[in-house]
C-alpha cells in the first residue's frame, strides 16, 4: 500500500504504470472533466469495459471543462479538440456511465483489473487535473494505492454494491454525450460577444442599482436633463455617478456624437439637487455650448432645470486677474468646488516639466481638487489617449489628486 499525496507523486503516473491494455476500469468520482481525461487518453484507450459513476448528475456544460483551478489548461484553448477526442471515446459501446445517489461525494475510487492482476486507487483521487496530481492540489489530499489483492477486491466490491443497486442507479452517458456535443459545437459571434461582456462587467453589474444610487426624493428623475436621454445615456450617467461616489472621480470616453455633454450635465444636475458647488472647465472654443444652459435664452431646451453651474476655460487656470466672463478670477475661490467636470480632458494629458514649470496641470491638481472641499472630478474625451497610456495616468492624476498609491486597495 502506498500513499499518494499528489505533489512528490501522483495519481496520473501512478496509472501510467499500470498495464491498462485489455483491462477493465471501474471508476467512481465526485468529478469527471475533460482534461483528466486528456491527462489519460492513452491509457483509457486501451481499457476493454468501463463503468463510470458519477457521485451525482449536475447542471450544464461548465462541470465538464473543469473550474478556476484549471485556468491555465482551459486558457490553452484546446477545449473543442479535447472534447472531440472525449466524446469519441464515450461513444464506444464499452463505456458505461451513472449516477447513484448514495453514493458519498468524498469516496473517489479507480479500479483496474487485468486478469488475476487488481489494483485500486482511493481517497482524494477524483476525475478532475487536481484528483490526478495534473495541477498542484491548494490542500494536503490523502490518496491510496493498493495492488494487494484482498484489499483491491474489497474496493472493488464496494463499487460493485453501488453499480448493481439498480434501484438508485441511473444510466446517463446519453446526456452526458448530449453535453460534450454542445460543447464541441461552433458558438454564434454573438453569444461569445455577450458572454465577454458578462464576464468583464458582471462585478458591477450589481453596483448599478438605480433606485439605490439616483435618490428620488431629490427630483432628478423629473429633470428636464435626464428625460432627454436615451436609454444607454442613463445607463452611463448612473455608472459615472457611481464611480465618482466610489473613486471620486470618472472618465466618460464616448465616442463623438454620442452625447458625452449631455451625460455630464445629467450628472450636474443630480449633484446640483444635493446642492454642490459645480465647475465646468472646457476650451475657449466650446464655452458657449455649456453657458447656453445656464442663462435664460429661448435656446436653451434644459431652461426648466435652472442650470447654476459656473464655466471656465482651460487657459483661465494660468491667469491670476481680469474676468472670465463674469468671474473675477483675481477673487474666485478655486478650492471651494464639490464636483469640476472637466470638458476635452486630454488637453491635460501632459504633466509639467522643469522648462515649463508651474502650468494649468498643476493648478488644477494644486489649488481645485487637493486644496479646500473633497472635490469630485468628471472628465469627457472621445480620445483619452493620444501617443501613449501616459496621457491615460495624467488624466486619472486628477482623481487620485497625484497619489500614486491610491488605488492600491
Amino acid at each position: 500500500m502506498i500513499l499518494i499525496d499528489n505533489k512528490t507523486e501522483t495519481v496520473s503516473e501512478k496509472l501510467k504504470e499500470i498495464d491498462s491494455i485489455d483491462a477493465t476500469l471501474s471508476m467512481q468520482s465526485s468529478k469527471f472533466t475533460i482534461y483528466a481525461f486528456d491527462a489519460l487518453r492513452k491509457e483509457l484507450s486501451g481499457i476493454k469495459k468501463s463503468k463510470i459513476l458519477i457521485y451525482q448528475s449536475f447542471d450544464g456544460i461548465q462541470p465538464l471543462v473543469g473550474c478556476e483551478k484549471d485556468t491555465g489548461l482551459i486558457n490553452q484553448l484546446d477545449q473543442k479538440r479535447v472534447a472531440l477526442n472525449c466524446l469519441d471515446w464515450l461513444n464506444e459501446t464499452h463505456v458505461e456511465m451513472a449516477v447513484n445517489q448514495r453514493a458519498a461525494e468524498s469516496n473517489n475510487i479507480i479500479c483496474i483489473q487485468k486478469g488475476d492482476a487488481i489494483s485500486a486507487i482511493y481517497g482524494d483521487a477524483s476525475f478532475s487535473p487536481e484528483g490526478l496530481g495534473e495541477i498542484t492540489p491548494l490542500k494536503q489530499q490523502m490518496i491510496t494505492y493498493t495492488d494487494d489483492a484482498v484489499l483491491a477486491h474489497r474496493v472493488l466490491e464496494w463499487f460493485k454494491n453501488l453499480w448493481d443497486d439498480q434501484e438508485n442507479l441511473i444510466h446517463i452517458k446519453k446526456e452526458i454525450i448530449q453535453r460534450f456535443e454542445t460543447l464541441t459545437e461552433d458558438q454564434p459571434l454573438e453569444s461569445i460577444y455577450l458572454l465577454t461582456l458578462f464576464n468583464i462587467f458582471n462585478n458591477f453589474l450589481c453596483d448599478l442599482d438605480q433606485e439605490k444610487l439616483l435618490r428620488s426624493k431629490t427630483g432628478f428623475k423629473q429633470s428636464m436633463v435626464w428625460n432627454k436621454l436615451f436609454k444607454f445615456q442613463k445607463d452611463g450617467v448612473v455608472g459615472a455617478i457611481e464611480k465618482l461616489e466610489k473613486f471620486n472621480g470618472c472618465i466618460i470616453a464616448d465616442s463623438v456624437g454620442l452625447g458625452k455633454t449631455f451625460e455630464a450635465l445629467a450628472v450636474i444636475k443630480y449633484y446640483e439637487l444635493r446642492n454642490d458647488r459645480v465647475l465646468v472647465l472646457c476650451p475657449k472654443k466650446l464655452r458657449d455650448n455649456w453657458t447656453m444652459y445656464t442663462i435664460n435664452d429661448k435656446r436653451n431646451i434644459l431652461a426648466e432645470d435652472r442650470f447654476n453651474y459656473d464655466v471656465l476655460n482651460h487657459t483661465d487656470l494660468t491667469r491670476t486677474q481680469g474676468f472670465s466672463s463674469e468671474i473675477n478670477l483675481e477673487t474666485l475661490n478655486w478650492a471651494n468646488y464639490d464636483l469640476v467636470v472637466i470638458d476635452e480632458s486630454h488637453n491635460f494629458r501632459n504633466t509639467p516639466t522643469k522648462v515649463t514649470g508651474n502650468s494649468r496641470y498643476e493648478k488644477l491638481i494644486n489649488e481645485v481638487l487637493r486644496a479646500g472641499v473633497k472635490t469630485k472630478v468628471l472628465m469627457l474625451s472621445a480620445t483619452p489617449v493620444n501617443n501613449r497610456m501616459n496621457d491615460l495616468k495624467n488624466q486619472i492624476a486628477f482623481i487620485t489628486e497625484g497619489r500614486d498609491v491610491a488605488f492600491i486597495d
